[in-house]
C-alpha cells in the first residue's frame, strides 16, 4: 500500500454550511478524492468547491488556507489525506 500524502489540517468548521477551513501542506484541486481523518473516525470526500477569501478557485497551493465543502462534519484538527 502506498504511503498516504497529507494534504492539510482542518482549522475551522462551519456547521450550517458544511465548510471546513483547511491549512494546506500540499496542493489541492477540485475533483481530488480525499479522506478526512480525526482519530478513529474517517470519511471519504471528493472536493467539489474550493474558495480563497470567498472567491471560487480551481485549487489551493501549499501554505494557503482554503475553504472546502465536505459531506459531513470535520472537527478542528482533522487531517485531509490524498487517496
Amino acid at each position: 500500500m502506498a504511503k498516504e500524502k497529507e494534504i492539510g489540517i482542518v482549522i475551522h468548521w462551519y456547521d450550517k454550511i458544511k465548510v471546513a477551513v483547511v491549512r494546506l501542506s500540499a496542493p489541492l484541486k477540485i475533483g481530488d478524492a480525499v479522506k478526512v481523518r480525526h482519530g478513529e473516525d474517517e470519511f471519504d470526500a471528493t472536493i467539489n468547491s474550493i474558495q480563497v477569501n470567498h472567491e471560487n478557485v480551481k485549487g489551493g497551493k501549499k501554505g494557503e488556507e482554503v475553504a472546502v465543502e465536505l459531506p459531513q462534519k470535520a472537527k478542528e484538527g482533522s487531517v485531509l489525506v490524498a487517496e
